[in-house]
Formats: structure tokens, sequence, C-alpha cells
């Protein structure tokens, strides 16, 4: 909690100080010619005439009883716009994080069996260069290939107009933007599997059990993968949040309507109620991420959860 009051703090104050005019915002191109008595009118309708600690402080009361306030862009409560939007990049973000996790580790594990042969070289160079595109460049080129020269697949939106609940058309959209979510983050992931895996087969109990006629891949999927499965999980528990901001900028270059798409209209239009919740959403996510890694890290390892307090002061009294 106190993470997510600081991030709060942070945000506020920063998004106030920033230059641009919220009541364009709202009012579009009728707040450039407002009065000076119309535009304080305006700014006291919208609570921007006091000062920034006070805006913050009214900001909190109201949030924490769940009232965010509405968005200056849409004229709606700020959580009716996110629920509109959120489902959309947990679809993006949720598919491509799963398909990444197991891509990642099939590809690592197909890699590390054939170590220093053909085919791994050839993939770890592959994916060496396709991590390293900037994933902007990447849809910009994939839309020019499929959407403008090929004419296959569709270069924008979440969905063709009148066709919201065609599951054939959502595919469609989401092939191109789920292809550069999963090529942006896949190599990373499976390169890590790769070199887990050969650092494992390396161990004493691995040459031991090989010596006693164990055959290789049984100590590969029995033994080596199922030790590094740990590991890997809690990796990709923190990766979430990286995953998942990848996505927001593949969103606005696929103008697909997800939370990254709103992040930026809201940053752009100083849409400051619905920039304080995104922000503090991704906050949140961050922060869970994290915990569950730990959680996991300290299933794996039960020294990582720190000091015996009930011990010490056991010691302490004797």
């Amino acid at each position: 909690m106190v993470s997510i009051f600081l991030l709060s703090v942070i945000v506020f104050y920063i998004a106030r100080l920033a230059p641009g005019d919220p009541l364009v915002s709202y009012y579009g191109e009728r707040a450039e010619k407002m009065t000076a008595g119309e535009r304080a009118w305006a700014e006291e309708k919208l609570g921007l005439h006091e000062s920034i600690t006070v805006q913050y402080g009214k900001w909190l009361g109201r949030a924490v009883r769940g009232d965010f306030g509405i968005s200056y862009k849409y004229k709606m409560d700020v959580l009716e716009v996110i629920e509109g939007r959120v489902g959309n990049t947990l679809l993006l973000g949720g598919v491509g994080f799963v398909l990444i996790f197991v891509l990642a580790l099939l590809l690592g594990i197909w890699c590390a069996w054939n170590e220093e042969r053909l085919i791994d070289r050839a993939i770890c160079k592959i994916g060496t260069v396709t991590s390293c595109i900037p994933e902007f460049w990447l849809s910009l080129v994939l839309i020019l290939i499929f959407a403008v020269e090929l004419k296959v697949l569709p270069s924008s939106g979440a969905y063709t107009i009148g066709k919201e609940n065609d599951l054939g058309d959502r595919i469609l959209h989401l092939i191109l933007p789920m292809t550069v979510v999963v090529l942006g983050h896949l190599w990373y992931y499976a390169y890590l599997i790769r070199n887990k895996l050969l650092e494992e087969v390396r161990t004493d109990y691995v040459l031991l059990a090989k010596s006693k006629g164990v055959t290789g891949k049984s100590v590969m999927y029995r033994h080596c993968v199922r030790n590094i499965i740990p590991t890997y999980l809690s990796i990709m528990a923190i990766s979430v949040p990286h995953i998942l901001g990848g996505t927001y900028i593949i969103e606005t270059v696929f103008s697909y309507p997800g939370i990254g798409t709103l992040s930026y209209e809201s940053a752009r239009y100083q849409d400051y109620n619905l920039l304080m919740v995104i922000c503090l959403l991704s906050g949140a996510l961050v922060i869970l991420c994290n915990m569950i890694a730990q959680t996991i890290n300290e299933r794996i390892d039960p020294r990582m959860k720190g000091p015996d307090l009930t011990e010490d002061a056991e010691v302490i009294m004797r």
C-alpha cells in the first residue's frame, strides 16, 4: 500500500506539472476561445483552480471511497472507460504471455538438446537478431507486408465494425499484434532456458546418472527440466508487467483499443483522472507479480524467507 501511495503522489504531481491544457481535453476547441472568466469557471468546475496539494488531497479522499472521477476526454466514469478496454489488453497480453511461456520452454529445450549443432547455432543467431528489432518497427513492417501489400490481414483495431461477436474476425485482428508480442520476447526466455539446462546437464548428479546407464533424454526431461521449472516460473512471474508493458507500444501502432492506447491518449490530452488509474493499475500489477515471484522463490529456497524472528527471540531469552 505504501508503494501505491507513493506512486499516486508522483504521478499526480508530474501529470499536473507537465505542459498542456486539460480544458482542451474536456471542452475541445472551445477551450481556446474562452474568455478569462469562462476559463476560471471551467477550471473551478473541474477542480483545477486549487493548489496541486489540495487537488491531490481531494482526489485521494474520493479514491479511497472508490470514486476516481470522470474522464475529461470521454465524459464518462474512469472505471467504465477502463472496463471497456481492459479485456482487449488482457486478451492480447494474456494469450501472448502463455505463448511466450510455452514456446520459450520448448525452444530452449530443443536448443539445449541440440547444443552446438547446426540447428542450435542457426536458431541462436536468428533469435538474437529478432530480439534486437524494435517492436514498433517490426509492427510497421508486418503491416506493410501483410496488410498493405498482401492484404490478407487487418492493420488496426480489435474487430471489424459490425462484427464485434465474430470470433474469427477477432482472431484475424489479433494475428499481427500477437506476432510482435511473441517475437519481441520469445528468444530472451528461450535463451535463458537453454543456458539453464546446459548448466544443469553439466552438474555432478547428471554425470553420475549417465555413468549408470540412464539415457540422456530421460535425464534431460525427468530431472534437468523439472529442476529449472521453478526458477523459470519465478522469472516469468516478474516478467508479466514487462510483457504487458510491451503490448502498450504495440497497441498504439496497431490502433488496438486496449489499455496501452488509452494510456497514450490520457497522457496526450492531460486526462488526469484516467491517467492516474491506469498508472496505479500498472503499479499494482508490478507489485503483485513481484510478490508472486517472491513466494515462488521462497518455496524453492526457504532461506530467502529471511531470518526467523521467533527463533532469534528464543535465543536471546536463553
